[in-house]
């Protein structure tokens, strides 16, 4: 049970300032969602007008600038953050300092793959089968016991399909090993789930113990970066209940408090098995935005200051696409005229840009939310325009 929970919970009313480890776009449409309610907030993060700094106060400085986090103390009533590499240390400082009802420890707990795995079997939920390796030899047995192809990945850092790779015949196994281990991390190798689907369930727990889930969203991904998020998924009642009470375990059993993204495997038999763990706002949970009585973000903010937490029926299907680096300019094209395929397919695309200085290639840059009567009918309007080609 998270330490919050009981008689040391607070309840932070609207007036207060909501302080932000991290700068970026989970903590720009967090300020935004929380603004509304009538919080402040200051965000620190080293990037000079960095997304979430355009829309609320910043800390320019490093994440690891204790001093700079102990002004983010003196100047925020409650403390959060937006991503999870953030130094866990500093977080724990903070906790001496300052309230950060999310604590440290689950913060430890997922930025390491091995403790997350470990974690995550004794809240009860299956994980897929792994094992941690220390030697080309290592992986060589577990690669004989798991099968080909399977998975090595480093225990910390990498995202968007970084630090991992997917050894797909026993030559590989010397060079995987030899290329992964430069990290100077500990390195696990995951059997390799043939799944059908993959899925994600946002779920929330507040500083009281109450516990709520979004929708499960259905997960396409293109060279391993989130492509489209579908809700409601494309699988029936029972799996997508199934998949709400895994999460909620999860966020249980591991203490959460705030949000916490639970991302699945789903076979062709029908097991679900838990993949990864975000203890945040998750790209996968944007679709809330429009498409939830409650967003993500606000309920985030609800959780960590102790109100109660929000409705999360959906009001309406949707599909949530990513806006990467070259898909900017054609998407900034496309709002500025009339969308005659809008109209026809009864579709509202609601557009959102972080506020990133620069489109690179494959950045993530904003998220498009087209809300319509099916999914089917925004998955259409998302092929006629020609923009996300995959």
């Amino acid at each position: 049970m998270s330490k919050t929970v009981g008689s040391e919970a607070k309840t932070i009313l609207p007036g207060a300032t909501v302080g932000i480890l991290g700068g970026g776009q989970l903590g720009r449409m967090m300020a935004n969602a929380g603004s509304a309610m009538g919080y402040r907030f200051v965000a620190l993060d080293p990037t000079p007008d960095a997304p979430c700094g355009q829309v609320a106060r910043q800390i320019v400085a490093a994440y690891d600038d204790r001093e700079a986090a102990k002004e983010l103390a003196r100047r925020a009533d409650v403390i959060t953050y937006e991503f999870e590499n953030v130094d866990a240390g500093v977080a724990a400082m903070l906790m001496e300092q300052s309230y950060v009802p999310q604590g440290s420890e689950l913060l430890y707990t997922t930025q390491h793959r091995l403790r997350e795995k470990r974690a995550i079997e004794a809240a009860g939920v299956r994980v897929a089968p792994y094992a941690e390796v220390r030697s080309a030899d290592e992986l060589r047995e577990a690669v004989g016991r798991f099968g080909l192809p399977c998975v090595l990945k480093t225990a910390t850092g990498g995202y968007d399909g970084k630090g991992q790779w997917v050894i797909r015949s026993e030559s590989e196994i010397g060079e995987a090993f030899e290329t992964l281990n430069r990290a100077g991390t500990e390195l696990v190798v995951e059997q390799f789930i043939r799944f059908s689907k993959e899925l994600s369930v946002i779920a929330a727990r507040s500083t009281t113990g109450e516990i709520r889930t979004f929708p499960a969203a259905e997960n396409i991904h293109v060279d391993n970066i989130l492509h489209l998020s579908i809700v409601p998924a494309r699988i029936d009642e029972a799996l997508q209940r199934e998949a709400e009470r895994l999460a909620a375990r999860i966020a249980e059993g591991l203490g959460a408090v705030g949000l916490i993204a639970v991302e699945l495997f789903l076979t062709e038999g029908g097991e679900l098995f838990v993949n990864e763990l975000a203890p945040r706002p998750h790209n996968s949970g944007h679709y809330t935005m429009e498409a939830c009585r409650t967003s993500q973000f606000e309920q985030h903010v609800r959780a960590i200051c102790g109100l109660p937490l929000g409705d999360t029926a959906l009001l309406t299907p949707v599909v949530m696409v990513n806006v990467l680096g070259e898909h900017v300019e054609p998407v900034l094209a496309r709002i500025a005229k009339p969308d005659e395929a809008a109209e026809r397919l009864g579709a509202a695309p609601k557009l959102h840009l972080y506020g990133k200085h620069e489109a690179k290639h494959k950045r993530k840059m904003g998220h498009v939310n087209v809300l319509a009567d099916s999914v089917e009918q925004a998955l259409e309007w998302i092929s006629e325009t020609n923009i996300w080609r995959v």
